[in-house]
């Protein structure tokens, strides 16, 4: 039978409301109307890959609770699939909304065909990186077919949303030389195709040929996420000419996008001190047309290597408040090694923090619902209902439990002097 629908924005816009949304809203507090409009405005996308059977569709954009990703995959130095398997098993226990695969060495497509098969959550990917792991040339040797063959592979393997670095042009690197930065280019996407735009002397591949990416998009319903090659990696690289040079021509992209129904989202800085972090969302919402906005981060400091989770958690939550409605994990590690399973814990909880404050602080219906049962239960000393409502319920029991009270119900830290018990009958 024929589809009477491309994609998730094509069917919005022909009022159809599809599977894969009803989905959305079984998690979501929105009216159907309005998530059919924002799909249909671009406001709102939804990674949905036609060979993607398992998924369970998750909405990214206005009016939607703020997601997180959980960036994993194998390096030539550390490279066990099985082990990036476990973490992402870890990712959906504690309930993250997407997986993204930056797998750099070995059976890339073997592991993405797994991902895909087992994790009922989007899934993301970085075609640039494999198409270097995939035919093993050198950078100056990729063809373009190369190039594209690769986003084919992704888009057919069944991948929801695909990282591309169309807006780093000429333009933009030219920028880079008139405008230096403390640390250039940090992008790994971004340093690929600078280094075979320089060698080569050819336009950006995926700018030059954005109605091929198109197609293979539009095909799968692939979401473009338009990578920021040039984003900030310290903060005295914040809000520079390059990184909004890129982002004026990542605008430009989204509405090409957008004529074709496909779907797309916004990548945003990494480093950007704290005075900083609204000014760039409402930056990104203007010149991208109110496209859905994915951070890394951001990180508000550079000098806690070990900590970026935490620093990452400040600049997102204050970057959800402001509009970010999709944030890349950071885990302790950054910077210095590929995660381990515990890196990767911290992380996500970190950034599911910074996600639900800064819900709290957007108003999201119901997305005060968890803290009302958590200080329900902690007037009542009920312990068993904090556990319930916290966000990472063993390590709140683990900590419970590692230090017993002499006197029943209170905590070792205030004993016989709890206030909430002194008070408690007296109110």
């Amino acid at each position: 039978m024929h589809n009477p629908y491309t994609t998730q924005m094509d069917a919005a816009g022909k009022g159809i409301f599809t599977p894969q949304m009803e989905q959305v809203l079984e998690n979501e507090s929105i009216s159907r109307q309005a998530l059919l409009e924002g799909v249909a405005s671009g406001r709102i996308a939804i990674p949905a890959n036609k060979n993607h059977l398992g998924l369970r569709a998750a909405g990214v954009g206005q009016g939607l609770k703020t997601k997180i990703n959980v960036n994993l995959g194998v390096s030539k130095d550390v490279c066990s699939f099985d082990s990036e398997m476990g973490k992402a098993m870890l990712a959906l226990e504690y309930k993250a909304d997407a997986i993204m695969d930056l797998s750099v060495s070995g059976d890339t497509q073997g592991f993405r065909k797994r991902l895909v098969r087992e994790v009922p959550v989007m899934i993301g990917s970085v075609p640039i990186y494999d198409t270097l792991t995939r035919t093993g040339k050198p950078t100056e040797e990729i063809t373009l077919d190369d190039w594209f063959e690769t986003v084919e592979i992704h888009g057919e393997n069944g991948i929801d949303f695909v990282t591309i670095h169309a807006g780093l042009t000429r333009k933009c690197m030219e920028s880079i030389r008139t405008n230096p930065r403390l640390c250039g280019i940090v992008s790994r996407g971004g340093a690929i195709l600078f280094e075979w735009m320089e060698k080569t002397g050819n336009e950006n591949p995926f700018y030059a040929h954005f109605d091929r990416l198109l197609d293979i998009c539009q095909r799968y319903d692939v979401c473009i996420s338009l990578g920021d090659g040039l984003r900030p990696g310290a903060i005295m690289d914040s809000t520079d000419a390059p990184q909004i040079q890129e982002l004026i021509t990542l605008g430009e992209l989204t509405k090409r996008a957008w004529a074709k129904k496909v779907q797309v989202m916004i990548e945003g800085p990494g480093h950007v001190p704290l005075h900083e972090v609204e000014m760039n969302m409402k930056l990104q919402k203007k010149l991208c047309h109110n496209a859905p906005f994915y951070v890394l981060g951001p990180l508000v400091t550079d000098i806690a290597p070990g900590y970026d989770h935490i620093t990452s958690a400040i600049g997102g939550a204050l970057a959800a408040m402001h509009g970010a409605d999709f944030l890349c994990y950071v885990t302790p590690a950054e910077h210095l090694r590929l995660p381990s399973i515990d890196d990767v814990k911290e992380g996500i909880i970190a950034s599911k923090i910074a996600a639900h404050a800064g819900d709290l602080a957007k108003g999201i219906e119901g997305a005060a619902q968890l803290d009302l049962k958590m200080s329900r239960a902690r007037v009542a000393l009920d312990w068993e209902g904090q556990f319930a409502a916290a966000i990472d319920p063993v390590k709140a029991r683990a900590y419970r439990e590692s230090s017993q009270p002499s006197e029943k119900g209170v905590c070792t830290m205030c004993g016989d002097f709890c206030a909430m018990k002194r008070v408690k009958d007296l109110l």
